[in-house]
């Protein structure tokens, strides 16, 4: 029986090629598991096997911004010349149902998140090394050397904000990693602050 009924807010990010994706995929295998993916939206086009509402929404700069004016974002960024962003609606509503949601993000947007949602949870996902991020993102094959150099750049950058997450997963190993994460979830709803309330009522019998 969980004490905290409803779902976690969990935000899994970290610089571009660290593997934020293929974590979040892994975790999902995981048998038994109560998670829900929020799906992000974004201007960039789809990559090779990437579809469009399970993946990401891909969506014009015009959509996009009309959804910036509407404020129905919990976060958005734009990165390399292309917007992403998170619908905030879906999420509200499964967190209610007592799902986990997993939210998947850029840096800025995770530090966007932190101000609106701080009770939600941070997982700062970082490669075994940088040689390790520059061949992930050279296999990827969608980027120009240039445009590798520059996220290596901004990766760089970006470790250094690692102090505001709640927690720092290596990606070493994908399913580690993933293994990893949903300990740490479990952790989270066992949190003493997240659970008090409703200990309490179950010593009173309620």
């Amino acid at each position: 029986m969980k004490l905290n009924e409803k779902g976690l807010l969990v935000i899994i990010s970290g610089p571009s090629g660290v593997g934020k994706g293929t974590i979040r995929k892994a975790l999902f295998e995981i048998p038994d598991n109560n998670f829900c993916y929020s799906v992000s939206m974004t201007t960039r086009k789809p990559r090779p096997g990437e579809v469009d509402g399970s993946d990401y929404f891909f969506v014009t700069r015009e959509e996009f911004q009309k959804r910036i004016d509407e404020n129905g974002f919990l976060e958005y960024a734009e990165f390399v010349g292309e917007y992403y962003g998170t619908p905030m609606d879906y999420i509200e509503k499964q967190m209610e149902a007592g799902k986990e949601v997993i939210v998947e993000i850029e840096v800025q947007g995770a530090l966007q998140t932190q101000e609106k949602i701080p009770e939600a949870v941070f997982i700062f996902i970082v490669p075994p090394s940088k040689k390790a991020l520059i061949e992930r993102l050279k296999n990827r094959g969608t980027d120009t050397p240039e445009k590798i150099q520059k996220r290596v750049e901004k990766a760089e950058r970006e470790y250094s904000l690692a102090y505001k997450y709640d927690y720092i997963v290596v990606n070493d190993d994908v399913h580690n990693a993933a293994d990893r994460i949903y300990a740490i979830i479990r952790a989270e709803h066992a949190k003493t602050e997240r659970s008090i309330h409703k200990y309490y009522k179950l010593l009173e019998g309620k």
